[in-house]
């Protein structure tokens, strides 16, 4: 699954570093946070510390560049667990020390690592009952991360994660291009089969993304867990392989603004930066509904001591202020936020469609959910076929 990329300023690189490096106060209780970079902006970071009635509370928050460096940290928590730590017998001045070997009171996790994290132990259930605001949360989000011992989502199970913000699959489109050329913009999956855009779109190099968007261009669910029983998927894929210039998850807006693609496909996190900034971009949120991702707060599995801070922290994250503030700052939209009162959100924000989508759209997009192995090796298959005829 891809990494979600940051835009973010240096600038703004900078302030959260000082913001980190502030909280690490000497005290021995507190709260130790691993999080994803720019997730978290530097702002809240310090109203949090403010808010606290003890300021001498030592609060480490370290960021990591990528999700799956903090899933990778959360295995090796797990086997280095039991074993006991050997120290250096020879001490390098001035190079700081990691502490990495010391299990958080929580980290940053994208539910396309939910189930997994969960079958191989590295986390442990959260105690929900203690989050004041966790009824304010959207059942969709309360479901997602509720899952038996599998990690396979079920309404019985327990809670494993905390959703904090979420993104989407959008498309992305050059809006001046558009205009000068006299073209409609594309308002749902099906503009990318258009004949006036053949060989200038790019789409994730990602078969759950690809097949998923065309599952639902034939009124599917993203989560379809038999092929075979839509004989039209395969055609339309092979329909779209002709419109498609190239695949990429990480490079595809760099041609987007040299001119080289009209239309790419890919992440909301990526592209609100760019639009911040005034380039001749214009994202949409498909009108049939798409892909949905979550970062989540875990706790690992050999995180053996119970932070206080640890239930005030998440419940922060869930406050009203602070849930639009996080939505702006971090490019990725609160869970909380279809529960609040519209009129009372910043503008900016009420009329951000990726962030504040209409109900209904919002309502027709999927999490990416867990699918049986078969289904796994059916779309590795199909995805493989396709590719071969590029």
């Amino acid at each position: 699954m891809m990494d979600r990329r940051s835009f973010l300023t240096a600038a703004s690189t900078l302030a959260l570093g000082t913001a980190l490096t502030g909280c690490n106060l000497q005290n021995q209780t507190g709260l130790k946070i691993r999080l994803l970079k720019n997730s978290i902006p530097a702002q809240l970071l310090n109203k949090f510390r403010r808010e606290l009635p003890n300021q001498q509370l030592k609060l480490d928050f370290k960021p990591e560049n990528q999700l799956q460096a903090l899933f990778t940290l959360l295995q090796t928590w797990k086997r280095q667990n039991g074993q006991p730590q050997t120290p250096s017998t020879i001490a390098i001045p001035f190079l700081p020390q990691s502490d990495d070997a010391t299990p958080p009171d929580l980290v940053t996790l994208g539910d396309y690592w939910l189930q997994t994290a969960i079958r191989q132990g590295l986390i442990q259930p959260l105690k929900a009952e203690s989050w004041s605001q966790w009824k304010q949360v959207p059942l969709r989000w309360q479901e997602l991360v509720t899952r038996d011992d599998r990690g396979l989502p079920s309404l019985k199970g327990k809670v494993w994660a905390a959703p904090y913000r979420w993104g989407s699959t959008v498309i992305v489109y050059r809006k001046d291009i558009f205009r000068q050329k006299d073209l409609l913009p594309p308002t749902d999956w099906g503009d990318l089969w258009r004949e006036d855009l053949q060989g200038r779109i790019s789409l994730p190099d990602q078969p759950r993304e690809v097949i998923g968007l065309t599952l639902k261009h034939l009124g599917k669910s993203y989560n379809t867990t038999d092929l075979s029983t839509v004989p039209d998927l395969e055609p339309e894929l092979r329909s779209l392989q002709k419109q498609v210039k190239f695949y990429s998850s990480d490079t595809y807006l760099q041609p987007l603004l040299l001119e080289d693609t009209w239309v790419a496909v890919g992440w909301s996190t990526d592209v609100l930066p760019l639009m911040q900034r005034g380039q001749p971009i214009e994202a949409v949120f498909p009108a049939s509904g798409t892909a949905l991702w979550t970062d989540l707060w875990v706790r690992p599995a050999t995180s053996n001591t119970l932070s206080p801070l640890l239930a005030e922290w998440i419940n922060f994250c869930w406050q009203p202020d602070i849930a639009a503030q996080l939505s702006l700052l971090s490019f990725a939209a609160s869970p909380i936020l279809p529960t609040l009162n519209a009129t009372t959100l910043p503008h900016s924000l009420q009329s951000n469609p990726l962030l504040s989508p209409k109900a209904e759209v919002l309502d027709r997009s999927e999490f990416l959910e867990p699918l049986p192995e078969a289904t796994v090796e059916e779309y590795r298959r199909l995805w493989e076929k396709l590719r071969r005829f590029q």
